[in-house]
């Protein structure tokens, strides 16, 4: 079993940047997809971005795309996700997800079977 814990959330001015990771313990996620969820107050959990085994398949939701990177590095048993030019609606508590083995539909969060218990992120108008 596979325990996920983020870190970096925090409360910064729209327009600025924060940098989110997660690191996992217990086995390797060298295998498996990952992915970046949120859940903003009063909203479902929704897809941020997702990213395969070895990094060169990535996925992002639309009102993230070219503001939001997400990395990995599994040496180190972490993602990441930098997150510029951020906006108020991107307040939420985000989560990061290993998918089940083999998974391709990494936007769908019935795919993904390990959760972090979430980082809080307050974007200030």
């Amino acid at each position: 079993q596979v325990q996920l814990v983020e870190s970096g959330g925090g409360t910064v001015q729209a327009g600025g940047s924060l940098r989110l990771s997660c690191v996992a313990s217990g086995r390797s996620i060298a295998a498996y997809a990952m992915g970046w969820f949120r859940q903003a107050p009063g909203k479902d959990r929704e897809f941020v971005a997702g990213i395969n085994w070895i990094g060169k398949a990535i996925d992002y939701a639309d009102s993230v795309n070219n503001r939001f990177t997400v990395t990995r590095d599994n040496t180190k048993n972490s993602i990441f996700l930098q997150m510029d030019i951020l906006k108020a609606e991107d307040t939420a508590v985000y989560y990061c997800a290993q998918a089940q083995p083999a998974t391709v539909r990494r936007q769908v969060e019935d795919e993904y079977n390990y959760w972090g218990q979430g980082t809080r992120v307050i974007v200030s108008a």
